[in-house]
Order: structure tokens, then sequence, then C-alpha cells
């Protein structure tokens, strides 16, 4: 499998918890009592496997190379469009999980905050995914030289052996949500 292939895979694996989240903030809306445990474990899913083991790859191991190899149009498309949306994903879980804590200490209108960012992120990601799927990987793969390709691909292969428990443990936490808000 191609590291374009392992990461596209690792977008249908962010999809679902972004429906999870989406109907968590529906049942706020619906007046339910909001369900801190889970919200605690879509922020931990969020930052461990959205961000710190998928954007990681993307930003240490794909997006310098592209920066380097490609000139000013690798740069501009990655630096002040890609960065720019990882970094704008994690301001909002950061203040979502302020929201949070805000709402639990007793302010009620936090909850306008918990939906907002909550929201806000999942409108994010799921441009940003179909930016990724339709147009950089394509750009990458069309542009960047073979050689650099196969060194992606087999940082990748290292990678993902070193980093199994980590897959096999939130991937099992987006089971357990789906079944729970989904399914």
């Amino acid at each position: 499998m191609t590291a374009v292939e392992v990461m596209m895979g690792e977008h249908r694996n962010i999809e679902p918890m972004l429906e999870v989240v989406r109907r968590a903030c529906f049942q706020i809306l619906e007046g339910k009592d909001v369900n801190y445990d889970d919200f605690a474990l879509i922020i931990e899913y969020i930052r461990e496997y959205a961000d710190a083991y998928h954007h990681r790859k993307e930003e240490v191991m794909l997006f310098n190379r592209m920066v380097e190899h490609l000139g000013v149009l690798g740069e501009k498309t990655i630096k002040y469009g890609m960065l720019v949306e990882h970094d704008l994903g994690r301001m909002y879980i950061n203040n979502l999980e302020e929201a949070l804590k805000n709402l639990k200490a007793g302010n009620e209108e936090a909850k306008l905050d918990v939906i907002a960012n909550a929201i806000s992120y999942t409108d994010l990601l799921k441009r940003h995914i179909n930016k990724e799927d339709n147009v950089i990987y394509k750009f990458a793969l069309r542009e960047l030289d073979e050689s650099v390709i196969n060194t992606i691909n087999e940082e990748f292969v290292v990678y993902e052996e070193e980093n199994k428990a980590t897959r096999e443990k939130y991937l099992k936490i987006l089971k357990q949500l789906e079944d729970k808000y989904i399914k």
C-alpha cells in the first residue's frame, strides 16, 4: 500500500468521527445532557489519531517534501493552505475543550461555544479531506520525482509498523463511538 493510499484510508477513519461529533452536538440542541466522557474520547481521538498520527505523517513526510521539491507552488499550497487548515483545526479543538470546561463549571451559555467549535471543526475537516484526496495528493503524485515518492512510501511502512498499537487503540475508540452515535 502506498503512502497516499494509507492517508486516504485514514481519512475514511476520520470521517465517521466527524459524524459522531455532529450527532453529539445535535443531542445538546435537543436538550440532552452533555456526555463529557464521550467528548473527552472525541477530543483524544482527534488530537491523537487525526492530528498526531495522521497530520504528523502528512506534515513531516509529504508536505515538507512538497515544499522542498516543488518550488513556489508547492510552498504556497502547503504553507498557506494545508498547514493553515491543520492549525485552524487545532484551534477549534482547543476552543472546544475550553468550552466544555466552562460548561462543566456551570456556564450554560458555553453550550453555544461547544457546538460552534465542534461543528466548525467538522466542516473544516470535511473540506480539508476532500481537498487532500482530490487535489493535494494527486498533485504530489504527479509532480514529485518517483524517488521522492518511493522514499515517502518507505518511511510510511516503518511508521505504520512502529505505530500499530496507536492506530489500533484509536480505531477501537472510533468503533465504540460509532456504535453509540451512528449505528
